[in-house]
């Protein structure tokens, strides 16, 4: 993926998520264990090219990272591989930093890590 321009991307704020949203969270697992969005998906986003048959139903994808940066990769990846994706500028910072609710695989209370 490290040819992709990312700033071709379609981009979405965090804060402007549509309610419906089909979210594609491609952090790495400590990052997804410790506070995601209820009802995303989890690939990690060096897994993405393998695991394209594990992608939520969505068009658009919304594609979401800690900050954006990860995301927007991916996005353009999908993108340019047939896909309609979105991605989720400001990432999980700004999805926590607009007070939205998250959830955790740990049992504590949910965190942007």
């Amino acid at each position: 993926m490290a040819h992709v321009m990312p700033q071709q991307v379609p981009t979405v704020p965090a804060s402007e998520l549509p309610a419906d949203a089909v979210i594609l969270d491609v952090r790495e697992d400590d990052e997804w264990m410790h506070g995601h969005i209820e009802g995303a998906t989890h690939i990690p986003m060096g897994d993405v090219p393998a695991k394209l048959d594990e992608l939520p139903e969505g068009d658009p994808l919304y594609v979401t990272c800690r900050g954006g940066g990860r995301s927007a990769r991916v996005a353009a990846w999908l993108n340019q591989n047939g896909f309609d994706a979105v991605n989720v500028g400001g990432g999980m910072g700004e999805w926590q930093a607009a007070g939205k609710p998250m959830v955790s695989e740990t049992g504590e209370e949910p965190f942007v890590r």
